[in-house]
């Protein structure tokens, strides 16, 4: 675990070149206070120098290199981040952990769908919806959960191994998927990132899915049926917005003592 002060300098450099990616005006925003003093940290020196190098026009280039230099950058701070980003950020994800605050973690699970709580250790977060218009009306927007008192209805519990499978399949796409991971040449390496992802909640962590498959068997098999294949208790919302219509999703709930996962694939046309 970092002390405060330097993951304070990372918390600030990340901020910084999101802040740079999602800039639409013509004024991009200034490099804060004090980052400059915070260069001791080798990776944030290391990504000044880089950001700096970047020409701010054309916009559209300078927001290409800062999206790149962001997702390296998410990358070398943790391999739990490289993990993340190899598997899950070519496909329509969301990927984040919350504090446990709540004896029931359902709460906790809720609030992560809602976006009211950060990860406790400053990790990556996917989020195709962060900035999404229709967050002002849905919040938890691509979600339409159920409270905190029926979520656990709606979901099944899973072994260890299930879940991480299920993880692995996330890389696929739902519709028209010409390379299921099973047939992949490195699908060793997909089940081994999604297996790092779920190993930073421990081994006493407990698991659950949306997937019906599970109502009957803790244990199915994710990588034989492929997304295309697995059935699941919809959380996403019907509602028709900006032209995408979600027609799919599948979820796993990571939840230990410290802290919940949430993990989940949408399809949308």
């Amino acid at each position: 675990m970092l002390a405060p002060a330097g993951r304070a300098a990372l918390d600030l450099m990340e901020a910084h070149l999101e802040a740079l990616w999602d800039a639409t005006d013509a004024a991009l925003p200034p490099e804060p206070l004090g980052l400059a003093a915070k260069e001791g940290d080798e990776l944030v020196h290391w990504a000044l120098d880089r950001l700096r190098s970047v020409p701010r026009e054309p916009k559209d280039a300078f927001c290409r290199e800062v999206s790149g230099l962001l997702a390296e950058f998410r990358s070398r701070r943790s391999p739990w981040n490289a993990a993340a980003l190899r598997l899950l950020d070519d496909t329509y994800t969301f990927v984040a952990t919350g504090p446990r605050q709540h004896e029931d973690w359902a709460h906790d699970v809720h609030a992560v769908l809602h976006r009211t709580v950060a990860d406790p250790r400053g990790w990556v977060r996917l989020d195709w919806d962060r900035l999404n218009p229709a967050r002002r009306t849905m919040p938890a927007y691509p979600f339409d959960p159920p409270g905190p008192a029926l979520l656990p209805a709606r979901l099944y519990p899973l072994e260890a191994e299930a879940a991480v499978a299920a993880l692995a399949i996330m890389a696929e796409e739902w519709q028209a998927e010409q390379a299921p991971v099973r047939s992949r040449p490195n699908r060793d390496a997909l089940v081994a990132d999604a297996r790092l992802l779920l190993d930073r909640y421990g081994p006493g962590a407990r698991y659950w899915t949306n997937a019906t498959a599970a109502a009957s068997d803790p244990a199915p098999d994710f990588l034989a049926s492929g997304l295309q294949g697995t059935a699941s208790h919809c959380f996403h919302t019907h509602e028709y917005i900006a032209g995408l219509d979600i027609f799919e999703d599948l979820g796993v709930v990571a939840v230990n003592g410290e802290e919940v996962g949430v993990f989940w694939s949408f399809g949308a046309y």
